[in-house]
């Protein structure tokens, strides 16, 4: 492991930003999916892969959705809650990049959409936190898969053991190290500053 990263890579939705999808969705599906089905369904489902890539609009990810997990709800009832999932920056989150970013690249990777990423980047101007932003419904791609982890390290420029990556999805940490960077599982802030303690790149 490279103890003095130069690049810090961000997950946002459940590492610096409240993302409340999981609960949520199992409480939809009327308990039928477990807590773990409800967060993979974000990695593995069909129309979320092609939401969150930008391959469907709104209305057809809905409609995918309610169809895919025989839900009973309306497609806009669905748009609007799936909106109200997404609450923004966790607190301090903002702070702690501000307080990075004289001393590290600082990078978000992030499974995102047309719903959620323009409230991150126009109302909390998360975006402006950021030396790059690579969302999914831009590139084209999405975590875990390597060719998403492999446009990032070409756009930025830099070797692979030069990152120290944060997401809260084991599938993600799993892809990272496989191409060479360093990568922990968090939840929140607090699990970032936990990482950045023991690494002795913060003290708090």
């Amino acid at each position: 492991m490279n103890k003095f990263p130069t690049v810090l890579l961000f997950d946002l939705g459940g590492v610096l930003v409240e993302w409340d999808g999981i609960e949520p969705l199992k409480k939809l599906s009327g308990d039928r999916l477990t807590t773990d089905q409800a967060r993979r369904f974000w990695l593995e489902s069909p129309w979320a892969r092609k939401f969150e890539t930008g391959q469907c609009t709104p209305l057809e990810f809905a409609l995918g959705v309610i169809e895919e997990l025989d839900l009973f709800l309306s497609p806009e009832e669905f748009i609007r809650q799936f909106i109200s999932w997404n609450r923004g920056p966790h607190p301090g989150a903002l702070d702690l990049l501000d307080r990075l970013r004289s001393q590290f690249l600082l990078v978000c990777f992030s499974n995102n959409n047309e719903l959620h990423w323009p409230i991150l980047r126009d109302k909390a101007g998360i975006n402006k936190k950021f030396d790059f932003c690579f969302i999914s419904y831009e590139m084209g791609l999405m975590k875990p898969d390597q060719e998403a982890f492999i446009y990032v390290l070409k756009e930025v420029g830099r070797s692979p053991e030069e990152f120290l990556f944060f997401d809260d999805n084991p599938e993600c940490i799993e892809a990272a190290i496989k191409i060479g960077m360093s990568a922990f599982c968090v939840q929140g802030v607090a699990g970032v500053k936990a990482v950045l303690n023991n690494m002795d790149i913060i003290t708090t």
